[in-house]
């Protein structure tokens, strides 16, 4: 997927997005075998989801992770998808996990997601103003060409 666009029957988009979140109380856990196997798991939900990871960082107690992924889904959806079910199959194959984390979680509440593109607000809003006519005295935002 890459840079690539997404073409659906009527649409074409590429959107791209940096979330992060932590671990409950930033406990630094996510080290050896347990780091490594948290980054397979979110490899696998995001194929399944079809979701391309572009850059990605598994840390001791954060997650980092720039992707590209289809409009039909929506990044509140993705975060709950990625932590909960990362989360089950960590607790479920590291025991040691559970006397850390008690009532299930393994994740600190909540997440940042922040959009990303390749032109900037600047750039988008010189273009629609490029619509204006010239002797437009209508200062709305909302322009009519």
């Amino acid at each position: 997927m890459g840079s690539a666009q997404r073409k659906g029957s009527h649409t074409v988009t590429r959107l791209t997005c940096h979330i992060v979140w932590s671990t409950k109380y930033r406990y630094k856990v996510l080290e050896g075998d347990i780091k490594i196997r948290c980054r397979d798991l979110l490899i696998q939900i995001c194929e399944s989801e079809s979701v391309a990871i572009l850059k990605g960082v598994v840390s001791s107690d954060h997650v980092h992770m720039y992707v590209e992924y289809p409009p039909k889904l929506a990044i509140s959806i993705l975060v709950k998808n990625l932590k909960g079910r990362s989360s089950q199959k960590l607790q479920q194959e590291f025991p040691t996990l559970k006397k850390r984390y008690w009532g299930n979680h393994f994740w600190a509440t909540g997440y940042g997601a922040w959009s990303s593109g390749n032109i900037t607000d600047e750039m988008v809003s010189n273009y629609l103003e490029h619509h204006r006519k010239e002797n437009d005295d209508d200062n709305s935002n909302f322009i009519l060409e």
